[in-house]
């Protein structure tokens, strides 16, 4: 890496934090010593701040223009002068060292204090090395996995200039038809803590400073997950006790792992828009969990809250987000021009306004951009760390890995290399631009390794390899490669002319593995649905293939749960395949013919059909929650209320037995612990990996509890007729919940424990607590 000298325009701002940074080379510093120190460079900063610079500090700008050449409009030439003024803290969408460096140029070479600018974009799944999508990966419950991908992510943006990614999402999701739930862990709480904590660690590493890591975003904070009918940016309607058990424990995890930012969410709690949240941002946040980062409100969402009927302008809404704590405006231009105006009027303090000073300013110091604002701005980083095979391999082992297997009927699964012939039908067979998935970053289109390629690859020459796409999915609205986050798909429901070609192929083929599922623009931001089964004339073109072929494998593209029904009912084999990224083809033929020997578990239920949604595992008992003989109980007179695949569910070409449930005790103190342990054997002839699986019920509590809880897992790997013996401590980490106390408590009583290979285990151990 090529070592730059700093510039010599540098005021004495960066004058008094060289000096503030020298020390002894061989001196030891702890971290809370290096704290203090950057504590004591904020305030020396904040201390040199007039009033419009501090502001400046809380507006952040999207360059959706041209930010480094010549300005397009007046309003682009507007921004770029505040900018040079100092008046802008952070940008987003700049990507690429070049266009980084002459950003960061408008300031340094321009403003009074030269306070470098923070650089953000939306990494979800990977920069240029694109990962599956952040639901099918949390179907790997591969925690290390998805702490290694995240970190390639961060390499790859910090190597392109950026120092700052919207990511990881942690919402709990519980509803199939809202398009977000591609972007988070899924259902449960347990499970979205525990992989959002792996996430941003992955960006963050150790050391915010490190060049290879940049700052994480907990979002959104808080119930966005939770939108009434699946509809994206919808109200919310929880209760207290619902907001501090189900929503708030990957938040509160998030912000214990040291994560550097949150962004708040566009919906509203009960009347109360997320964004102008005191109790959730001032209260919980920054005074409970005593956190000290930044908050950045969502696109717009501050200036939004005059539609929803909470502020009447953007000037009150400034104050309402200000007073609430949100730290940095995104794109609502609601700070700029109205927070010096209401500290004059005494409608916001001096106090909160530094506060979000200090976080902002904080968050530099920990970048190191004080010390180098161009640290990031590496082009040799740019062209030789990103998107190298390294990190291809790496993300084709999270593809295989992220892959669940839900029916194989007569071992139709694993294919053999030697089979005679292949059919690979659907619009997703030989589609190198779905596996990418929604929020792609700078993935490019048509990349991905497609379906039909990955099984080319894996088969010897004397295999016949027949292709059909059978039937377009959706008409072109926009050219390819545009961006169509904006456009809304159409999909073809006349044009079947390919369907008699796919029968043709299907007929000549041992096995036929069948591509059919979800676009990538299906799932995602403003992606909601009503529909979650398969769109156009997909099911018109599985019936006609089944008629001809019975020995189908479906090979399922999806950013979401979706409606496979009719599907299970006749097809002998599936695989869910999410949308797996880069090398999604090879990934799905590892698993297709046996190289590697799936072992994800399902983040989320799969309906019997769209009208189970929203449809979770952790569901309350009701007081009537079942009677099979009378229809005045919690069910439907027209389906079973159970999910169609429960929560942690996944199959493998092998089998696991599950014996010696036991307790070393069953009674506890409340401060006490139990050790559990089960033995799990590989009861088939083929190594593989078992997630295990922990829940408890609490019998009876100050509240209704659920009927299951997730508390624990662990994925272990097991050869032919081996045993291992898998243990969990149950302690009060494990039992305490949000009481009627208001307070995170174990209450004594009687509890169920579960373990199993997934939500529907009924093997279990009754514990007390006194």
């Amino acid at each position: 890496m090529k070592i730059k000298s700093k510039p010599l325009f540098l005021t004495s701002l960066l004058v008094i934090v060289t000096f503030l940074n020298c020390k002894d080379s061989n001196q030891t510093i702890s971290n809370s010593t290096l704290d203090q120190n950057i504590e004591h460079k904020v305030d020396s900063v904040l201390n040199l701040m007039n009033l419009e610079e501090k502001v400046g500090q809380m507006v952040q700008y999207s360059a959706g223009w041209d930010l480094t050449g010549p300005a397009s409009s007046k309003s682009a030439q507007e921004k770029v002068n505040k900018i040079k003024k100092g008046l802008v803290g952070s940008v987003l969408n700049v990507v690429s060292v070049k266009e980084v460096r002459e950003a960061q140029k408008l300031v340094m070479e321009n403003s009074r204090l030269k306070i470098p600018m923070i650089f953000a974009y939306d990494v979800i799944h990977g920069l240029k090395t694109i990962f599956p999508t952040p639901l099918g990966e949390s179907a790997s419950w591969d925690l290390d996995l998805m702490e290694k991908s995240a970190s390639i992510a961060a390499k790859e943006s910090a190597a392109s200039g950026l120092n700052w990614t919207f990511a990881p999402m942690v919402d709990v999701s519980r509803d199939a038809r809202w398009g977000r739930i591609m972007e988070g862990g899924g259902e449960d709480p347990y499970l979205s803590a525990q992989i959002g904590v792996a996430r941003v660690k992955g960006f963050q590493g150790n050391d915010l400073s490190d060049i290879n890591t940049i700052a994480a975003c907990a979002k959104h904070f808080a119930g966005y997950g939770f939108a009434e009918a699946g509809r994206d940016y919808n109200t919310t309607t929880v209760g207290e006790f619902e907001l501090h058990n189900m929503i708030l424990p990957p938040f509160k995890a998030a912000a214990k792992a040291g994560v550097a930012t949150f962004m708040n969410s566009f919906n509203d709690i009960d009347g109360i828009p997320a964004t102008g949240h005191k109790v959730l941002q001032r209260d919980i946040l920054k005074g409970d969990w005593n956190w000290n980062g930044l908050v950045v409100s969502d696109w717009g969402s501050i200036g939004e809250m005059r539609a929803h009927g909470f502020a009447k302008d953007k000037k009150q809404a400034a104050e309402i987000a200000l007073n609430a704590g949100s730290d940095v405006d995104m794109e609502s231009y609601a700070y700029e021009a109205h927070l010096a105006e209401l500290l004059e009027e005494n409608k916001i303090s001096l106090e909160h306004l530094n506060d979000a000073v200090r976080r902002i300013l904080r968050l530099k110091f920990q970048l190191g951009l004080f010390d180098d604002p161009y640290k990031y701005c590496d082009e040799e980083r740019e062209k030789n760390e990103i998107y190298t095979p390294e990190h291809l391999e790496v993300a084709r082992d999270a593809a295989k890995k992220s892959i669940v297997l839900l029916k194989n009927e007569n071992n139709i699964l694993p294919v053999s290399k030697s089979v005679k012939s292949i059919a690979v039908i659907g619009p997703f067979a030989d589609n190198k631009d779905t596996p990418i998935g929604n929020w792609r970053a700078k993935g490019e289109y048509n990349t991905a390794v497609s379906l039909l390629e990955g099984v080319k690859a894996k088969v010897g020459k004397n295999t016949k390899v027949y292709y059909e796409k059978g039937v377009e999915l959706t008409i072109p609205t926009v050219k390819p490669g545009d961006n169509q986050f904006l456009f809304p798909l159409k999909f073809n429901t006349e044009d079947r002319t390919g369907i008699k070609e796919a029968v043709a192929a299907a007929k000549k083929a041992e096995i036929v593995l069948l591509a059919i599922g979800e676009d990538a623009y299906q799932s995602g931001e403003g992606r909601s649905q009503t529909n979650i089964g398969f769109a156009g004339l997909q099911n018109e073109l599985l019936e006609a293939v089944y008629k001809v072929n019975k020995n189908i494998v479906l090979v399922l593209s999806n950013g979401r749960p979706m409606d496979i029904s009719k599907a299970n009912e006749i097809l002998p084999g599936i695989l869910v395949t999410w949308q797996l990224g880069s090398e999604s083809g090879n990934g799905i033929a590892d698993v297709l013919f046996g190289d590697y020997n799936p072992a994800g578990k399902l983040p989320v239920s799969f309906p019997r059909n769209v009208g189970q949604e929203p449809l979770f595992y952790n569901q309350k008992n009701t007081g009537r929650p079942y009677n099979p003989k009378h229809v005045t109980f919690s069910g439907y007179t027209d389906s079973e209320k159970t999910a169609l695949y429960p929560f942690g569910f996944g199959l493998s070409y092998t089998t696991f037995s599950y014996e010696n449930l036991k307790v070393d005790k069953e009674t506890m103190s409340v401060d006490g612990k139990i050790t559990l342990s089960v033995d799990i054997t590989n009861s088939g002839k083929t190594g593989g990996e078992e997630v295990v699986q922990l829940y408890i019920r609490d019998l009876v509590a100050s509240i209704v509890r659920p009927v299951k809880e997730l508390k624990g897992f662990q994925k272990i790997t097991l050869n032919p007729g081996e045993t291992k013996a898998v243990s969990f401590t149950i302690d009060k980490e494990v039992l305490q919940f949000y009481t009627i106390n208001r307070k995170w408590e174990v209450e004594t009583g009687e509890f169920m424990l579960f373990v199993g290979g997934n939500s529907a285990t009924k093997m279990k151990q009754k514990i007390t607590v006194e």
